[in-house]
């Protein structure tokens, strides 16, 4: 019979068995211990050794340990690996505890719920959503709560567009998502999934809690309607399992955002992907990198909530024109006045992250060191109001008034917390001074007796020869007997009655007194007696100062405001961007666009400003023309200026008309789902089919290339297709760069449709790649020139030349094959049917006649795919030359040659 477990471990099963999906930290002395299969995994995680510990008579168990001096580092390490982590404290002291000591979980951290600043990116907030769906109808709604725990942030939505929703969850981009039992994400979630019962995602439990935490009788108030039940219910569930994984709660809630449709532009993943906004798609890291965004361009803000706001503005553009002019006035009159913007960004630079920080001091997280950078940073507030104020407020616009009209410099709390703290705090309490001289009388006085151990002695030893008249006393002290009074023998009739014999010696003997021990007592536990009271001191600060967290929490979102706009007004100013005109019309006009990124990263001068302009009678743009010339670049550099003008930012161009769109879809580029089992065409297919349902006449639609991943026929059907759709039944503005040039006869049939191409110029057998947008449309695509400069093999580009002469003749291929000189017995043709080479002579007889049939049914739909007229010998002799090679007097006697055959032959 297997003995029972030992005391602590039943004490680890009783509190794992109560958090049983996370890997518990379990705090005995100065290792957090792990046991079981927590142990096995975090070896194996972490590459630590695995043990194990006896638990009462043969049994062992699997045991991993980590210091405790060293613990946040592998718990941020097991969290990024996508872990949860419950950390388990000793909540008694072992000294005084009877049997084994109190445990409790004080903290779970999850990838979407933390604190700690390893696991946190300043310039990004770190969203834990719920998602609540109501799927009684045929159509699905949405309802979605998202959660910053490090700054209180919470925001509601609910939606109905399955579009609008991966939008959502795009932009929110959550570390974990809160969902109920029964709901299903798909084949791959794009983060942790924690699964809760569904009860919890209840409206109205949601809405009671809600009404107890913000103390209101009503959430209509907080702007929470009736229809926003979804969003509602998925906040409740996220704020119920929130406050299991943090016992101190969420007290620096802030009240709800509700995000309503209409009032900010919708970017999908794909949009937000090819348009490369805040990740590029060239870094070679999984998750992508700022290099190369449009982020790094604009990200010149000075503190962390400015960085966080811009990447908000920056994925949810405006739509509400009022609203996009107010920003736009406000970065006009920063931009103007030099003076003011660099005061401004002066008084900026310093402040730290007082919107974490404030999310700290009221969940109870924050260091003495944290807390006087808060103080310090307060104290920046009046310089950055003076900066700002300082604006001509006649230009300023609604956007700056706002924020000066909600301005509070909370020069009370930061008053309070330097008049208490030292100016450089430790990182911990007890490791060096927290509290400055003079607070409190008790903490003077101790440190007193702990620094002036001598002082105190040297008078002790005054007032006892005095009292004693024995001149030779000394007072002393050692380890074995602590502090005695030494006597020598000459004086022992004088000794007092109140002294007690301790040690004789050879010539003396040491006494202590009650007096003595108790001084002696004092100093021993002044340092503990210090901690003490320094804490007490330090958690009455930091519990006045979580008393004001909502004027923290909104001093830091107007600090974030100035702090935006001025960054936006540095870009401005430094890359010479302008003011848009933004507009209710359908109108988009651009004079001398550029791209934002792709000029940062080349000289100013090389790069090639184009005009753009659509209108509801020219709506639709053709654009063709070679590779490399840069038709990705100008469609990337149009919806680029155009996000950017609708969140209030100026923009690369000499001037811009912005008629304001309600949604940007981008589709730049080629990539399979391999997880998915999707090959390059059917994602590309998807993404078309997506833009075909969401777009609307009043949004912009960049497509690059669509219907290439499959047959010359198929592929230039299916584009001519989704052209006259956008074109006849969206009525949307479009920019379709393509290299089928059969495209470009699309304007005869499309009032709506003109056609442009990027300019080349062909010097001798160069291809000058000029990037100018031309009207008209391109009749070739160079791909042979690309080649060509990409290094193919001369052979390899010669009989490229050769099969592109015989394929625009109308020839087949495979007539004019010719022989491979270095396979034995090789004719050009297979010596079996059905082997690996070309078909038999009446395989390829029947598959002409196969695809001329194919031909002409197409003609009979399309002009464009007309079957061609048999070739006339002289053209096909102008095919077979080839300029490069030819004197000026050879072409000069060849053409005479083919004019006299031409009049022959009429």
């Amino acid at each position: 019979m297997a003995k029972p477990a030992t005391p602590l471990m039943q004490q680890y099963r009783e509190i794992k068995d109560r958090h049983p999906g996370a890997v518990l930290f379990f705090r005995m002395g100065d290792f957090y211990e792990t046991f079981y299969d927590d142990a096995e995994l975090v070896a194996r995680a972490l590459g630590i050794t695995l043990t194990s510990r006896n638990n009462g008579g043969a049994s062992e168990v699997p045991l991993a340990g980590v210091p405790v001096r060293a613990g946040a580092e592998y718990v941020k390490r097991l969290v990024q690996l996508g872990h949860r982590v419950a950390i388990c404290e000793q909540v008694e002291d072992p000294k005084t505890a009877k049997g084994v000591v109190r445990r409790e979980v004080v903290e779970t951290v999850t990838p979407g719920a933390t604190f700690t600043d390893d696991l946190l990116d300043g310039a990004r907030n770190n969203f834990l959503c719920a998602i609540n769906v109501d799927a009684r109808s045929s159509d699905p709604r949405f309802g979605i709560a998202a959660l910053d725990v490090s700054t209180g942030e919470l925001r509601l939505a609910t939606t109905s567009d399955p579009a609008a929703f991966d939008a959502l969850l795009a932009r929110f981009t959550p570390r974990e998502i809160v969902v109920a039992t029964d709901v299903a994400l798909g084949e791959s979630a794009p983060a942790l999934v924690t699964r809760r019962a569904e009860w919890e995602f209840d409206p109205e439990l949601a809405r009671t809690d809600l009404e107890r935490h913000f103390n209101v009788r009503s959430l209509e108030g907080l702007g929470v309607r009736a229809d926003d039940a979804l969003a509602l219910g998925a906040a409740g569930a996220l704020l119920r399992y929130v406050r299991e994984l943090q016992p101190s709660g969420v007290p620096h809630l802030r009240a709800p955002v509700v995000e309503r449709a209409g009032h900010t532009m919708p970017l999908d993943e794909m949009t937000r992907r090819n348009l490369e906004l805040v990740e590029s798609m060239r870094s070679e890291t999984t998750s992508g990198g700022a290099e190369g965004t449009l982020i790094a361009v604009l990200d010149r803000t000075m503190t962390p909530m400015g960085a966080r706001l811009l990447r908000q503005w920056l994925l949810a553009p405006l739509t509400d024109v009022h609203a996009i002019d107010a920003r736009l006035a406000a970065v006009d009159a920063i931009s103007n006045d030099a003076i003011a913007r660099g005061a401004l960004r002066r008084a900026l630079d310093g402040v730290r992250d007082v919107e974490r920080l404030a999310a700290k001091v009221a969940a109870g997280r924050i260091t003495p060191r944290e807390l006087r950078a808060l103080g310090d940073s307060i104290n920046r507030l009046p310089d950055v109001e003076r900066a700002a104020r300082s604006v001509k407020s006649e230009t300023a616009g609604d956007a700056l008034a706002s924020t000066m009209e909600r301005w509070d410099a909370c020069a009370n709390i930061a008053e309070d917390i330097c008049a208490q703290l030292v100016e450089r705090p430790p990182l911990a309490m007890g490791e060096d001074a927290t509290i400055v001289a003079g607070i409190d009388a008790e903490l003077d006085e101790l440190r007193a007796l702990r620094d002036g151990g001598k002082d105190g002695i040297a008078r002790i030893q005054q007032e006892e020869r005095e009292r004693t008249g024995i001149p030779s006393l000394k007072v002393g002290y050692n380890r074995v007997f602590g502090y005695y009074i030494e006597v020598t023998n000459t004086h022992g009739h004088k000794i007092p009655d109140d002294y007690q014999r301790r040690q004789t010696l050879a010539g003396a003997e040491r006494y202590v007194t009650s007096a003595l021990k108790e001084y002696e007592e004092r100093v021993l536990t002044a340092a503990e007696r210090i901690e003490a009271c320094e804490r007490a001191l330090f958690d009455a600060l930091r519990g006045r100062v979580a008393g004001e967290v909502a004027r923290l929490q909104c001093a830091a979102r107007a600090v974030a405001e100035l702090d935006v706009l001025a960054s936006l007004a540095e870009v401005a100013v430094t890359e010479r961007y302008v003011r848009p005109t933004v507009t209710t019309t359908f109108d988009l006009q651009i004079r001398a666009g550029r791209h934002p990124v792709v000029e940062r990263m080349m000289p100013r001068e090389k790069f090639i400003p184009n005009d753009v302009t659509l209108t509801e009678d020219a709506r639709v743009i053709i654009l063709t023309g070679p590779n490399m010339a840069g038709k990705s670049t100008v469609l990337r550099q149009i919806g680029l200026i155009v996000l950017m003008a609708q969140m209030g930012s100026f923009v690369p161009a000499d001037a811009a008309e912005i008629g304001v769109v309600d949604r940007l879809f981008t589709r730049v580029g080629a990539s399979d789902n391999l997880v998915r089992g999707q090959s390059t065409f059917m994602v590309e297919m998807s993404e078309t089919s997506a833009i075909l349902h969401s777009a609307t006449s009043r949004s912009l639609v960049l497509l690059d290339e669509i219907g290439r991943g499959t047959s010359t026929y198929d592929g230039v059907s299916i584009a001519w297709a989704v052209t006259e759709h956008l074109h006849d039944s969206t009525g949307c503005k479009t920019v379709f760069a393509t290299h089928y040039h059969e495209l470009t006869q699309l304007p005869e049939t499309l009032t709506g449709a003109r056609n442009f191409n990027v300019r080349v110029r062909e010097v001798g057998d160069q291809v000058l790649f000029l990037h100018a947008l031309d009207p008209g449309g391109a009749d070739r695509s160079y791909g042979i020139e690309v080649g060509r400069l990409a290094g193919l093999p001369d052979a390899v580009v010669k009989r490229a030349r050769t099969l592109l002469r015989q394929l625009e003749g109308g020839h087949h291929l495979t007539d004019s094959r010719p022989v491979d000189s270095g396979l034995a017995g090789s004719t050009g043709t297979s010596a079996a049917a059905g082997g690996n080479g070309a078909a038999p002579a009446g395989d390829r007889r029947e598959r002409r006649a196969s695809d001329q049939q194919l031909a002409g049914r197409h003609a009979d739909q399309f002009t464009l795919f007309a079957a061609p007229a048999p070739p006339d010998p002289v053209i096909e002799r102008l095919r077979e030359l080839d300029p490069n090679t030819m004197t000026p007097l050879a072409a000069l006697e060849m053409l005479a040659r083919l004019v006299t055959e031409a009049q022959q032959r009429t």
